[in-house]
């Protein structure tokens, strides 16, 4: 899983550089226009690798996915979506979200889903929408063990309370999921954040093959250098994956929880519906988070969860990223060995990211920059099946330097065999 900071009390404050009286978005516009008037599915794991600011033009169309800034995006001069038309999304390799840039107007009619998957049969785990993260495991054995929610608010595993036991917890994000985990993040987005998976199912009575969790809603930045328009027939959704089966006939599964939608325009316009559901069920999900920011409103949206819009000047530069001096965190080492810069956690499918030998701890050493050392520092090991997921305190191991602020933390992390997907968070004070 990525190596992401997430903090619960961290502020962000927007920039305001006077330029014109649209809002400056940092659009060159070398996607093109994006015109749907039918079904797509954008195929995020097309977007070539390079920097975001890059010119796309001899790409156009496709994206850039940026690993520094961990995001797929996609610089247009406009955007139209028809009514009755849905986009929808295939995540890149890395489950990057989803940033539009966009110079000029935006134009909703129809649907923006970043839904996560609902429950699979196993071994197969529920994808989280972009920038998401993945159901655990079910297991078909009824009585054996099954395998907790992916990401920093991913659902435990059941707790056994008879013979087949009870489903585990659902997914949480910006609330708490049934027997959830906390929420993360902050209400700014930044760092765009989804939603995480619930817990797996084991066979059980009435159902002896058992399913995954469902995975947790995506993330996506829309910024628009003009108007957006999400009109009455229009929607942006990034629910967390469902895990009701036919009302109540049918046990549920553990949901996800809803993802991150963040709006900026000049103008914000129409009278549509945006939402960021956690997933149905006796396991709900943990709702998402919605951030609005816009210089002028004529809107009348329709918000899950509701948020205070923020202000903007007019000519604006809107803070898309994690400002330079901002907190950040990244895995030094696991027992020794450096983890690459973009992990992808793909469970043996392209091999490990890291490869230990057989012991029951390992030591994990963090780094922080521009965190302070009363922040909490935890480590968070969700193992790909057959077990319920671990989280360590690290405790500070050395200050390397006062300016900027950047201290190592350790933690001894218990471990098992099988892989195992590894987060780090920063609570700060």
């Amino acid at each position: 899983m990525r190596k992401l900071i997430v903090t619960s009390l961290a502020a962000v404050v927007l920039g305001s550089l006077v330029a014109s009286a649209a809002l400056n978005v940092q659009s060159d516009g070398s996607d093109g226009a994006l015109n749907i008037t039918a079904d797509t599915e954008i195929d995020l794991s097309q977007a070539v690798t390079g920097t975001w600011s890059d010119d796309n033009s001899a790409n156009s169309g496709i994206g850039i996915y940026d690993p520094v800034k961990w995001a797929v995006v996609y610089k247009y001069s406009s955007v139209s979506i028809a009514a009755g038309a849905t986009v929808t999304f295939k995540n890149h390799p890395s489950r990057a979200p989803v940033v539009w840039l966009v110079s000029g107007d935006v134009t909703i009619d129809g649907t923006i889903n970043l839904d996560g998957q609902t429950f699979v049969p196993p071994p197969g785990l529920s994808e989280g929408g972009p920038g998401a993260f993945r159901g655990g495991s079910g297991n078909y054995a009824p009585g054996a063990t099954d395998g907790a929610g992916f990401g920093p608010g991913g659902g435990g595993r059941r707790v056994v309370s008879q013979t087949y036991g009870s489903v585990g917890g659902a997914g949480s994000y910006g609330s708490v999921g049934m027997n959830g985990g906390p929420i993360y993040g902050n209400m700014a987005l930044i760092p765009l954040v989804g939603g995480s998976g619930g817990g797996g199912r084991a066979g059980s009575y009435n159902d002896s093959q058992g399913h995954s969790g469902c995975g947790g809603g995506g993330a996506i930045l829309l910024a628009c250098g003009g108007t957006l328009t999400i009109s009455a027939s229009g929607k942006i959704q990034a629910n967390g994956g469902n895990g009701r089966v036919n009302g109540y006939t049918d046990y549920d599964y553990p949901s996800g929880s809803g993802g991150g939608i963040r709006l900026v325009a000049h103008t914000l316009s129409g009278n549509g519906i945006v939402q960021a559901l956690g997933g149905l069920g006796a396991y709900y999900g943990g709702l998402g988070r919605i951030r609005i920011e816009r210089a002028a409103n004529t809107s009348e949206l329709q918000l899950t969860p509701g948020t205070s819009p923020v202000k903007l000047d007019d000519g604006s530069t809107p803070q898309l990223w994690m400002p330079d001096n901002g907190p950040t965190v990244r895995i030094v080492s696991i027992g020794g060995n450096a983890p690459p810069d973009d992990p992808r956690a793909e469970f043996g499918s392209i091999g490990a990211d890291v490869v230990l030998p057989q012991v029951t701890t390992t030591p994990v050493v963090i780094e922080t920059v521009n965190v302070e050392e009363a922040s909490v520092v935890t480590v968070r090991v969700t193992p790909r099946s057959d077990g319920n997921f671990t989280e360590t305190a690290a405790t500070v191991t050395e200050v390397i330097d006062d300016d900027p602020k950047t201290v190592r933390w350790t933690a001894d992390v218990p471990v098992k065999n099988g892989y195992a997907a590894m987060q780090v968070k920063v609570v700060r004070p």
